[in-house]
């Protein structure tokens, strides 16, 4: 594996714009692997679960300008969990756990930064928003102080064409724009969290400014 994983690094690079943030996927990826791609000069890192990101970063300690990002579902009794571990979570997908990670946030005198998941069309596999839910919660969401609201994020369906696919992230990009025009006091929309290996390229098309890369940097995973 020395040095194809550095190899593929570039490889993408040279295909994103420069504006587009790099998120290496680390699910079921070793630390060594994770060494690697930091040798390569990859800084952000995301993880689905709590406790497999927990095991690791207590390996990673000597790489202090890592960001950790959180880009599963997190259940509210791992909240707390969850912002010391992370600086970033993509997974925001109800208002419930909003208003639970800004109250947490306080107490910990921690400021993450937070994507708020949503679903642009039906989902009934997904967590997150639907755009009308969103719509309907912002007033409250911008009442959140502590957690720096930044972004969108999304995951496709499965088994969208890449008209469909294309036609998501798009919507995506929309409806950040729809709600950056309403002029929020604590909700920003400077981020677009989408595309995963299979469609990052339809992604950055879209407009995403964050593509989150696991299996095209690391190779298939075992399960």
């Amino acid at each position: 594996m020395s040095g194809l994983i550095a190899e593929r690094i570039a490889k993408i690079r040279r295909q994103l714009p420069p504006q587009v943030r790099l998120m290496a996927v680390t699910k079921q990826v070793t630390v060594e692997a994770i060494r690697e791609a930091y040798a390569a000069g990859v800084r952000d890192f995301g993880e689905s679960r709590i406790q497999e990101a927990q095991a690791k970063l207590v390996h990673l300690q000597d790489l202090p300008d890592i960001k950790w990002h959180l880009i599963g579902h997190l259940q509210g009794n791992k909240a707390k969990k969850g912002l010391e571990l992370f600086q970033w979570v993509h997974s925001c997908d109800s208002l419930k756990l909003a208003l639970r990670l800004d109250r947490l946030a306080a107490e910990m005198s921690l400021q993450p930064q937070i994507c708020l998941q949503v679903k642009i069309i039906p989902d009934p596999d997904k967590y997150g928003w639907t755009v009308p839910e969103l719509l309907a919660d912002l007033a409250k969401l911008d009442q959140c102080d502590t957690i720096k609201i930044r972004g969108l994020m999304t995951i496709l369906p499965l088994g969208l064409s890449q008209d469909e696919s294309l036609a998501v992230f798009e919507g995506t990009r929309e409806l950040a724009l729809a709600i950056k025009q309403q002029n929020w006091s604590n909700i920003k929309m400077e981020e677009l969290s989408m595309g995963m290996s299979a469609d990052y390229h339809l992604a950055v098309q879209a407009g995403a400014t964050m593509v989150r890369l696991g299996h095209v940097i690391f190779g298939e995973r075992s399960t």
